[in-house]
């Protein structure tokens, strides 16, 4: 750990700041209905960092609010184990390089030595991009900002899993196999979407349901109806709803491990990541996740190298009989349900808070259900569908990026990471929920937005000016050549080139130490469903007499059965290696 607490010569201490925004959340735990234990015990929580350096090129802190919120749910983890296991002194232990891999965990994901930026790893991925949306260089950059009619006005249109909607919104074809360059690709998107006006597109967007939003600035932001009533609301929720029961206790050890959320049935009803970043979490502890994805329903291959750690993964079609009376039988015994898709999907469905509340009273069992969406659950865009970069650019994160880089216009910024963020809150909202479910009884509702985490962001803080400059000053010229219409790719793809070159020991090999004793930040594994190694970030928080690992590799979509008996089969082949 540096003791001088310097940056790049500047007198900033990502510590010391990472403990001020731990601190002020613990000073919201009645606001967050966290756990009593997170505010009462916060001294037993500590950060570290073997280099205590900025890492990201992003004017926000985001590995100090990434481990900040690490704090918080191994803290609410603390309070579960003391119901299980009894009360003792356990210290939570997050170090900042871990919360960094965390925030970019797709990135540092392998299968069989390719990352995700590999252009050979699709052979070795389950094909769940069923409409080439991902796989198409033209259909993906439906997905991207873009200048609109009016200069200086920006819009991140957004065909998400299907593009075909998008692209003939603006007058282009769903499909041209004869455009296969990049930057053509950009320059024939860009004119069309400079055709409109930043409403024209509002309100051709609102006609076809398809997720895009303008770039705002934060200060615009929040001058709207949704951004004035969102800003005044906590980062994430967990409410009780309605119904009076008793305390549900955690089910007994079956096997004597010191696993907080051993037994806990988890369905996971999500797609992309920061829905599945939830559950993966909750696998970390323990618990019994079952991902269920249609398999009519497109999802991206390569996030579930990394999203589908520690989980079974079943397909059903919950539009089909069939699919509705496997899925009753599931709900029927589940403690937790993690919702991350369009608002109301579910409930339209039969399957939303308030239905499995009533369920929950019929069974004399408590639920907590989780929300996760991109706007929010109060104000006028709370039904809108959205991505993290419909959020950032929203928010006036983008817009903050590319001011950052020198730029009079937006810039998405590098990495998931306010996916991976909220994913985090929404995890600390159903270990919040599961606790209060046997403490006092009662089922609750977990809400967690990725809104609300660039607003969280906001909220925090930017680096002081002098900071962000010597941040600057560190980045490789190629930085600088980024534009508000590169891909999430593009972008990434040259971060993490000039990271690797910075900071080695962020990307040693799993299995390696680096002479500050730092151990690497992955773990690797064999896993039997892909049949080969994967690698993927390993567990964060380390709470001291709770056994955070996962106990099974992860596996594509649909690999397994629908059914929480399989769950006895633990690990069925996976090998963790190191």
């Amino acid at each position: 750990m540096a003791s001088n607490g310097h940056t790049n010569g500047v007198s900033y201490s990502p510590l010391v700041e990472t403990s001020r925004i731990f601190s002020d959340l613990c000073a919201q735990s009645e606001r967050l209905n966290l756990p009593p234990q997170v505010q009462a015990n916060k001294d037993h929580v500590s950060f570290s960092s073997s280099h205590n350096e900025i890492y990201f090129p992003i004017p926000f802190k985001e590995t100090e609010t990434l481990a900040a919120l690490k704090g918080i749910e191994g803290s609410v983890a603390a309070a579960i184990a003391d119901l299980r296991f009894g009360s003792q002194p356990r210290d939570v232990q997050v170090s900042l390089e871990g919360a960094t891999a965390f925030g970019c965990q797709a990135y540092m994901a392998k299968i069989d030595g390719l990352s995700k930026l590999d252009p050979n790893v699709k052979s070795k991925l389950k094909d769940t991009d069923l409409l080439a949306a991902q796989s198409n260089g033209y259909r993906r950059m439906s997905a991207n900002l873009y200048k609109t009619k009016i200069p200086g006005e920006y819009y991140h249109i957004h065909g998400s899993l299907e593009a075909t909607t998008t692209l003939n919104m603006i007058g282009l074809e769903g499909h041209r196999p004869d455009l296969t360059d990049y930057e053509e690709v950009i320059k024939v998107i860009e004119e069309k979407v400079q055709k409109y006006t930043v409403p024209e597109l509002e309100a051709m967007n609102k006609e076809r349901r398809q997720a895009g939003v303008p770039a705002l600035k934060y200060e615009d932001f929040i001058k709207t109806p949704h951004g004035k009533l969102n800003v005044q609301e906590p980062a994430w929720k967990v409410d009780k709803l309605p119904g009076d029961l008793p305390p549900t206790p955690f089910p007994a050890s079956q096997t004597g491990s010191k696993k907080i959320l051993e037994g806990v049935k988890v369905l996971e009803m999500c797609r992309i990541i920061a829905g599945p970043t939830v559950t993966r979490i909750l696998a970390e502890y323990g618990a019994d996740v079952l991902k269920i994805t249609s398999p009519n329903l497109s999802d991206v291959p390569f996030f579930q190298v990394d999203g589908n750690m520690g989980k079974h993964a079943a397909d059903l079609d919950l539009k089909t009989e069939a699919g509705r009376q496997e899925f009753e039988k599931l709900v029927a015994d589940a403690d937790v349900i993690v919702d991350g898709y369009r608002p109301g999907a579910l409930e339209k469905l039969g399957y939303g808070p308030q239905a499995m509340a009533a369920l929950a009273e019929k069974r004399g069992k408590g639920i907590v259900y989780v929300n996760e969406n991109c706007f929010g659950y109060e104000g006028e865009w709370a039904e809108r569908a959205g991505w993290q970069q419909i959020a950032d650019c929203v928010t006036g994160v983008a817009w903050a990026q590319g001011q950052f880089m020198g730029l009079d216009n937006p810039v998405v910024p590098p990495f998931p990471i306010s996916d991976y963020g909220t994913g985090c809150m929404g995890a600390i909202a159903a270990l919040s929920g599961l606790y209060h479910r046997a403490k006092t009884g009662g089922s609750y509702h977990g809400k967690a937005s990725l809104m609300h985490y660039d607003l969280l962001l906001f909220a925090v803080g930017q680096y002081p000016a002098e900071v962000q400059e010597k941040l600057r000053a560190a980045q490789p010229a190629d930085f600088f050549k980024l534009r508000h219409c590169d891909s999430v790719d593009r972008i990434s793809s040259t971060v993490l080139k000039g990271m690797q070159t910075r900071f080695p020991h962020l990307y040693m090999s799993s299995g390696a130490s680096s002479k500050e004793g730092q151990q690497a930040l992955t773990e690797s594994w064999f896993s039997k469903a892909y049949n080969t190694d994967i690698e993927v970030v390993r567990p964060v928080a380390v709470v001291s007499g709770v056994d955070n690992q996962f106990v099974r590799a992860s596996r594509p979509n649909g690999s397994d059965r629908a059914s929480w008996e399989d769950f006895k089969q633990d690990g069925e082949g996976d090998v963790k290696k190191c």
